[in-house]
């Protein structure tokens, strides 16, 4: 059960950290030098989902929307909001809208993507990844490939899972997921030691990375190396251990053959 829970927990997690971080670079620009009200209450909710308080975000992105109302920006981090709430249908209206204002905000299309994919609508959700995947205007072509990855996985099609999670690290060898994608997709084909492999490449392409590193120490104790698994683990906790991938290496070491 603490397995299966822990599943449903990097699901979420899968499609919605990278999304943040995008909205905190993409609209770094936009906030008008004068800080006026509406701004500050986007930065706040900026802030509330980096800090993972998407409660508090959704508060201060409607308090942003309530002052303008029209701006594709805000729509997206209130989009954000619901999703990390897994107030799926609500994501998909907010993105929906500022694209309606906006229709050039291509990247939004990946987090249109990802929601639908969440709320069940798995075809059309895969329709518009690979659709904004072909924009040419597209910024983040290496995030919507680790999106389609992550809907095949999803789906346990892991040979087009795989092949997609491979175009992502292609597109951007320090993104995280896509190694962290490429593991868990080669363990469910039964290539445990080509997994190992893509993980150890990814924790120096991603300056150690804690999910990488979780996912390399999980691979290897599931593997039954605990040797290899103990310190990768123990370094989980140790460079933060409330986290989600902290507390989840913690339970793992509580488990270690004695």
């Amino acid at each position: 059960m603490r397995a299966e829970r822990h599943e449903k927990t990097l699901r979420a997690k899968f499609w919605l950290q990278l999304g943040a971080a995008l909205c905190l670079a993409m609209c770094a620009s936009f906030v008008r030098a004068q800080g006026g009200e509406a701004d500050m209450a986007f930065n706040a909710g900026l802030e509330h989902l980096r800090q993972g308080h998407p409660a508090q975000a959704l508060e201060e992105m409607r308090r942003a929307i309530k002052k303008e109302p029209k701006n594709a920006y805000f729509q997206k981090g209130l989009g954000l909001a619901h999703l990390a709430l897994n107030q799926n249908s609500e994501a998909i209206s907010a993105f929906r809208r500022a694209l309606e204002i906006n229709p050039s905000y291509v990247d939004v299309r990946n987090d249109l993507g990802a929601a639908l994919l969440l709320a069940g609508q798995r075809e059309e959700g895969k329709r518009e990844l690979l659709r904004v995947y072909s924009e040419p205007f597209n910024p983040r072509p290496d995030i919507t490939a680790r999106n389609v990855g992550r809907a095949y996985y999803d789906e346990k099609d892991y040979a087009n899972a795989l092949t997609w999670f491979q175009t992502s690290a292609q597109k951007n060898k320090r993104l995280p997921d896509a190694y962290v994608g490429m593991g868990m997709t080669l363990v469910a084909l039964g290539r445990t030691d080509e997994a190992i492999g893509r993980l150890e490449e990814g924790l120096s392409a991603t300056s150690e990375n804690v999910d990488v590193l979780l996912a390399l120490g999980e691979t290897y104790y599931r593997a039954g190396r605990f040797v290899d698994a103990r310190p990768r683990l123990e370094r989980v906790v140790q460079k933060d251990a409330n986290s989600q991938a902290g507390q989840r290496a913690a339970e793992l070491l509580k488990n270690f053959p004695r």
